[in-house]
C-alpha cells in the first residue's frame, strides 16, 4: 500500500544544506500497522509528511496503491498531535466538516458519523464544543474527522504525544479497538517504545540524523491486543531489543553534536 524507494530530503539553512533523510527504503502492506522510532531530530515527521503529501522528496519515490504522491488526498488521512479542530463547531459538525466540504449528501455522512462517534465513546456529546471537551476526548473527535473520510491510509504523529499517561492508555487502547474494526493501513511515529510495540505488526527503527531505517522488527504478538500484553515475557524482549537500538543512535546523535 505504501511504497517508499531511495527516498532523500534535504532542507537549506542559511547557506547549509541539512540532509534529513537519506537512502529511505519502506514498504508497507495494505491492512499492516507499522510504527516508526528514533531519536530526535532523525526524519520522522519528515517522511510521514512526504506519505501525507505535505512535502516532497528531494531524490526518490514515495507511492501510495502504486500512485506517486504529489498532494494531500482524502484517501490518506492524517492525524496530528494536536487535533486542531474548529472551535466554533459542534462535535458532530467538525467530525462531518470533511464530506460535507467534499460534496457528499447529509443522508450519506449523518449516519456514519454517529456511527462513528459512538465508536469513539462520545455519544452524548455531539452537541458539545471543543473548549467543552478534556484533551483525550478532542484528540477522540479529530481521529473521527479521520475515520469519516474512510482513508485507506491513516497516518499517525505522535497522536497521543501531548496526553497525560491515564489518557495516553485510554486513547491506545481506543486505537486498538478501531484498527480491528476499521484495518487500515497505518504508519504511526512515535517516541514511546512501548507504544510501537503494543500498537504495530513491524516497529522500524531510524537512525540518528541523516535518517535512514536501521531495523525493521516484526511484532509477532498475537491480536487482538491489550494493555496487558505489555507485561507478557515477548513483549520485554522486544521492549529490550528496540530500546537497545534507540540507545545506540540516541549516543551516536550525542556524540555527533559536541564534536560539531
Amino acid at each position: 500500500m505504501i511504497e517508499i524507494r531511495g527516498v532523500h530530503k534535504q532542507f537549506a539553512k542559511g547557506e547549509r544544506r541539512v540532509v534529513a533523510l537519506q537512502d529511505i527504503d519502506l514498504t508497507v502492506a495494505e491492512r499492516e500497522f507499522v510504527a516508526i522510532l528514533g531519536p530526535s531530530g532523525c526524519g520522522k515527521s519528515t517522511l510521514l509528511n512526504m506519505v501525507a503529501g505535505f512535502d516532497q522528496p528531494t531524490r526518490g519515490s514515495v507511492k501510495v496503491a502504486g500512485e506517486e504522491i504529489a498532494a494531500p488526498a482524502p484517501g490518506r488521512g492524517v492525524v496530528f498531535q494536536e487535533p486542531a479542530l474548529f472551535p466554533w463547531l459542534t462535535v458532530m459538525d467538525n467530525v462531518v466538516f470533511g464530506p460535507k466540504t467534499l460534496g457528499q449528501s447529509a443522508a450519506s455522512y449523518r449516519a456514519r458519523a454517529a456511527q462513528i462517534i459512538e465508536q469513539i465513546g462520545l455519544s452524548g456529546f455531539e452537541a458539545s464544543y471543543p473548549a467543552e471537551l478534556s484533551g483525550g476526548m478532542r484528540q477522540r473527535v479529530g481521529i473521527a474527522r479521520v475515520l469519516i473520510l474512510e482513508p485507506k491510509v491513516l497516518l499517525m504523529d505522535e497522536p497521543f504525544g501531548s496526553l497525560d499517561a491515564q489518557t495516553r492508555t485510554l486513547m491506545q487502547e481506543l486505537l486498538l479497538a478501531l484498527w480491528e474494526r476499521h484495518q487500515q493501513t497505518v504508519l504511526f511515529v512515535t517516541h514511546d517504545i512501548e507504544e510501537a510495540i503494543l500498537l504495530a505488526d513491524r516497529v522500524c527503527v531510524m537512525t540518528a540524523r541523516p535518517g535512514c531505517i536501521k531495523k525493521s522488527i516484526e511484532v509477532r504478538m498475537p491480536r487482538p491486543r491489550s494493555i496487558e500484553s505489555t507485561t507478557s515475557p515477548e513483549f520485554n524482549t522486544l521492549r529490550r531489543a528496540v530500546l537497545d537500538l534507540i540507545r545506540e543512535e540516541s549516543v551516536r546523535a550525542a556524540m555527533e553534536t559536541e564534536r560539531a
